[in-house]
C-alpha cells in the first residue's frame, strides 16, 4: 500500500467569505483516484467552507489547535472544536508558528496527540532555516524535529509529515531536486522503527510550490504531495498544482 497523494492548501491569515467561491472552481476539477485535496482556511471560514465543500472531493482543515481539550485558553481553539466545525485535518508546527509563537517540538507533539484524540489528521511541519542549511545542519535539524514532534500512536492513518525549508516559504526560492530528494529520503528512513507503517505515511513538500514547478517536484521519490501557501489562494493556480499531482498518480 502506497501513501495517498495530498495537495493541501494553507491560506494562512488570508481570505474572507467572498473567497469561498474558489471552492466552487476547485470542485469542478475532480482529482484522480488516490489523490486528495485539502484547504486549511482561517478559523472563521472553516464552518462555511466545510458547508460549501460538502458533496465535493475537497476536505477542510485548521491551521493550529491547542493541546488541551478545553479550558482557560483565551483566543485558542481545540481540536474537537475544529472537528465540530467540519475540519478533518489540522496543520501543526508550521515554521511561522514555531518562530512567531515559540512553539517547541514537544508542544507540537502534544497538539498532534490532541488532534488524534479528536479524530483529526495532523499535518506536522518540519524545516530548517537558511543559516542551518548553510551550516550543513539540515538533516540534524529535521531529524530532531521529527523525533520530538511525533506523538505516540502516530501512523499513516492519522499523520502526514510536511517538509518546508523555512528559507523557501513565500520567497520564490526552491531547493534543488537533489536537496528535496535527500530530505524526503531521510524522513522516510527516519520513520522506520518509529511508526509501524512508515512506508505508507504521506510526506509532503512545501515552499514556493507553483504550477510551473509542481510536476518536477512530484516526480521525486517519497514526495507524496505538497503543502501550498500563496498559490492555494486562487483556484486557477492551485488547480494547476492538483493537476500535476493527479498526473503523477496516473504515471505511477
Amino acid at each position: 500500500m502506497a501513501p495517498r497523494k495530498l495537495a493541501a492548501g494553507n491560506w494562512k491569515m488570508n481570505g474572507d467569505r467572498a473567497a469561498l467561491a474558489q471552492i466552487d472552481a476547485l470542485a469542478a476539477a475532480q482529482p484522480a483516484p488516490g489523490c486528495d485535496v485539502l484547504i486549511c482556511p482561517p478559523a472563521t471560514l472553516i464552518q462555511p467552507m466545510a458547508a460549501r465543500a460538502a458533496g465535493t472531493s475537497i476536505a477542510v482543515g485548521g491551521q493550529d489547535c491547542h493541546a488541551s481539550a478545553a479550558g482557560a485558553h483565551t483566543g485558542d481553539i481545540s481540536a474537537a472544536m475544529l472537528r465540530e466545525a467540519g475540519a478533518s485535518h489540522v496543520i501543526l508546527g508550521h515554521s511561522e508558528r514555531r518562530a512567531d509563537h515559540g512553539e517547541t517540538d514537544a508542544g507540537v507533539a502534544a497538539k498532534a496527540a490532541a488532534a488524534h484524540a479528536a479524530g483529526l489528521i495532523a499535518i506536522i511541519c518540519l524545516g530548517e532555516t537558511e543559516a542551518q542549511r548553510d551550516a550543513g545542519e539540515t538533516l540534524a535539524v529535521i531529524g530532531a524535529q521529527l523525533a520530538g514532534s511525533l506523538p505516540p500512536g502516530a501512523g499513516a492513518a492519522n499523520t502526514v509529515i510536511a517538509y518546508e525549508p523555512v528559507w523557501a516559504i513565500g520567497t520564490g526560492r526552491t531547493p534543488g531536486i537533489d536537496q528535496i530528494a535527500e530530505v524526503h529520503r531521510f524522513l522516510r528512513a527516519g520513520l522506520q522503527g518509529r511508526v509501524k507503517d512508515a512506508a505508507d505515511m504521506a510526506l509532503l513538500y512545501g515552499g514556493s510550490v507553483k504550477p510551473g514547478n509542481a510536476a518536477e517536484i512530484f516526480a521525486i521519490a517519497d514526495v507524496d504531495g505538497a503543502l501550498v501557501g500563496g498559490a492555494s489562494l486562487k483556484a486557477e493556480d492551485f488547480g494547476g498544482i492538483i493537476a500535476a499531482l493527479a498526473a503523477a498518480v496516473g504515471a505511477a
